[in-house]
């Protein structure tokens, strides 16, 4: 089975896709981000997001959709492009025919790590871990993003025991 997540970007969108094979095992299959050029008009931003995800959809084939929830506490104008971001990919996956799941950043914290509040170097080292990768992936995005996919494999096998 194939787990798309998502770490939801205006300007930044990470992605990552990987693979659970029937041992329950996590490979990578492929990880980036979804760049939009600053001052753009934010609907042509929006488009370009729709359009690579369904881009990224179409070639790689998952079924689920892991996409992390939003948090933030001090820029609201931020927030609400970042908001709009978020929506635009979760309508890509809905069109798409992806079952969509949402995490916010403490329970993907606290599934990977043991502990809701870890650094953003303690999640990295697990993804890179978990996809046994020599390295963490980078960019930062797209490792929260792969974060997002991992988490949605071990809260299944959790939820299904």
């Amino acid at each position: 089975m194939r787990i798309l997540g998502i770490d939801p970007g205006t300007g930044i969108m990470g992605f990552g896709v990987i693979e659970i094979d029937g041992r329950n095992k996590a490979k990578l299959v492929t990880a980036g981000v979804v760049s939009t050029p600053p001052h753009t008009p934010l609907a042509e931003r929006l488009a370009d997001i729709f359009d690579s995800l369904n881009e990224l959809i179409a070639e790689t084939e998952p079924r689920i959709a892991s996409i992390e929830k939003l948090f933030f506490a001090q820029n609201i104008t931020t927030g609400i492009s970042v908001a709009e971001a978020r929506g635009i990919a979760m309508l890509a996956c809905y069109k798409s025919g992806l079952q969509i799941y949402e995490y916010t950043p403490l329970q993907i914290k606290q599934t990977l790590t043991g502990y809701g509040r870890a650094e953003k170097k303690q999640v990295q080292e697990m993804v890179r871990v978990h996809l046994g990768l020599k390295a963490p992936p980078r960019p930062d995005d797209a490792a929260d993003a792969l974060a997002a996919a991992i988490t949605h494999s071990l809260m299944g096998r959790i939820s299904s025991k």
